[in-house]
């Protein structure tokens, strides 16, 4: 799997990136072999958190969509 992500440069020294098509994950390094690990790390937990389903008898629909 392939995932895009934009690498900053933090004003403090190294380096932040966020994964844009995963809102709310995001990480940092002081170098850039850093980031990389600390990004694998974040994509993984960011794709490993637990949704609950919906209950029966609302009205929300679980639809899968291929692109």
């Amino acid at each position: 799997m392939k995932i895009k992500v934009i690498v900053h440069e933090a004003d403090e020294g190294g380096f932040w990136a966020e994964v844009p098509a995963l809102p709310g994950c995001a990480t940092q390094g002081e170098t850039m072999d850093e980031l990389m690990r600390n990004l694998r790390e974040a994509i993984e937990g960011c794709l490993s958190v637990d949704v609950a389903p919906p209950q029966p008898g609302g009205k929300e629909r679980v639809l899968e969509i291929a692109v």
